[in-house]
């Protein structure tokens, strides 16, 4: 047995010194700060305006491009773009268009006050979400075809290590901004705003100049893909329509139609079971996260007090949890670890009702945000664990797409009526109705356990 020295350990870390796992940490800055600026710290930003919750609730729904990009993930993953695509590759090329458009819908947000026009700021929202969810495809796809398996370990971990920093950026960092620009906490300026919007702006520079440094993986197209397709070609020939129409259709079948039906095919009667457990597994977090921000601001929570609790340290505490998920995940198995975490996600809701009833109390606010925050990093690692392992490698980044919108839509949609449930009900209520929205979840894991878990396919030709 050879012995475990300090070089073999050194040996060990130099992956991280290979140039694409270390692009990946500016790639996954890059994919995390948009997300809070069109949710969580939009809406604190819209609630300071004076805009009602109702009206902030509906507004979550820009957040749904996020749970239907896999309708054009097949588009991101096989079209080529004009100029672009013969300049950068297939990846970079959509990279950076996304990059570019978030980066000039931000400035369009900062240009924009809210309790003047509100629609303009709805139309810059969506197309940050837009070009997010874009990006996301397009990075998801790099991930997996730029470095051998040996190194998507490494991979993940400097993703994850800049998208939680850029979190930290656009929650913490943005409250920080605006309150140290804001002469008056008790009167709204818009001017604060503007200037943490455009810092976030420039800060899409990180990510640009990375896509435009980074090589694009050359990746042929699977087997799988190319041999779809030509039993599509076939099939339609005898059609009688033309030969262009039929190379048009038959490409169509193997970008957008073969990736799900080969998810079909594999789990059979399962499938639906398997989404059912997708879309709603994380319905008590996200349905309650929409109101979070609100129920700061109406319990008198300063901008500083949030950006150091909830903004900085809750996501220091989510990447806690995520670590103590993945060793779970190794210990007691991907389901237990998923019930474990569904149990968690759902039961620590139940504290904000007991932080609502202390009022403005800062200790209960560490120890509220805390436990959420450590629940949902373990719910979230196990569940990467689960959607990896459903994930047929042959359509990783359509595949892929599919699941990480199936587990947004439905609870994005409900959140939306957040805002209506907590001016009829109240914060109480809220919190309780998301506590029990977790039962069913628990119901699913059980029946998805009792079935054989197949394990991803890591066989991507790689350099």
């Amino acid at each position: 047995m050879t012995p475990i020295t300090s070089s073999s350990w050194l040996q060990a870390f130099r992956i991280y010194t290979h140039p694409r796992v270390l692009g990946m940490l500016s790639l996954g800055f890059s994919a995390g700060l948009p997300l809070l600026l069109i949710l969580g710290t939009l809406s604190f930003w819209l609630r300071e305006a004076g805009i009602d919750r109702s009206t902030i609730g509906h507004l979550s729904w820009v957040g749904l491009a996020y749970g239907f990009k896999w309708v054009w993930s097949p588009l991101v993953d096989r079209l080529s773009l004009p100029i672009l695509t013969s300049l950068l590759g297939r990846r970079r090329a959509w990279l950076l268009l996304s990059q570019i458009i978030i980066s000039i819908s931000l400035i369009g947000m900062a240009s924009t006050d809210p309790a003047e026009n509100l629609t303009s700021i709805v139309f810059f929202s969506l197309a940050v979400a837009f070009a997010s969810a874009t990006q996301d495809i397009a990075l998801d796809a790099y991930r997996i075809e730029a470095v051998a398996p040996k190194l998507q370990g490494a991979m993940a971990a400097t993703y994850q290590a800049g998208y939680r920093l850029a979190m930290i950026l656009a929650s913490a960092g943005v409250l920080w901004i605006a309150a140290a620009m804001d002469s008056s906490e008790a009167v709204y300026n818009y001017a604060p705003w503007r200037s943490a919007y455009l810092a976030m702006a420039a800060c899409m520079a990180v990510g640009i100049i990375t896509t435009l440094i980074i090589r694009e993986p050359e990746v042929p197209i699977s087997y799988l893909v190319s041999e779809n397709e030509d039993h599509a070609r076939k099939a339609i020939a005898h059609w009688g329509l033309n030969v262009q129409l039929t190379q048009i259709l038959a490409w169509l079948y193997g970008a957008m139609v073969a990736p799900f039906r080969d998810f079909i095919v594999r789990h059979g009667q399962r499938a639906l079971l398997i989404l059912a457990l997708i879309a709603t597994y994380r319905i008590s977090d996200i349905v309650m996260g929409v109101m979070s921000n609100s129920f700061y601001v109406d319990m008198a929570y300063t901008k500083e007090e949030i950006a150091a609790v909830s903004k900085f340290y809750g996501v220091i505490m989510t990447i806690l949890g995520a670590t103590i998920g993945g060793v779970l995940t190794a210990k007691i198995g991907i389901m237990r670890t998923l019930f474990l975490g569904a149990v968690l996600s759902a039961g620590t809701n139940l504290l904000f009702i007991w932080l609502a009833g202390r009022g403005h109390d800062i200790a209960g606010l560490i120890f509220t945000i805390s436990s959420d925050n450590l629940s949902a990093g373990i719910a979230s690692s196990a569940f990467i664990a689960y959607l990896s392992g459903l994930t047929n490698s042959a359509y990783s980044a359509t595949q892929y797409a599919l699941f990480s919108s199936m587990m947004l839509l439905l609870p994005k949609f409900i959140a939306g009526f957040s805002g209506d449930f907590v001016d009829a009900y109240g914060y109480a209520s809220f919190f309780t109705c998301t506590t029990l929205l977790g039962l069913p979840v628990l119901i699913l894991i059980w029946l998805a356990g009792q079935a054989k878990f197949e394990t991803k396919d890591l066989t991507t030709s790689q350099k």
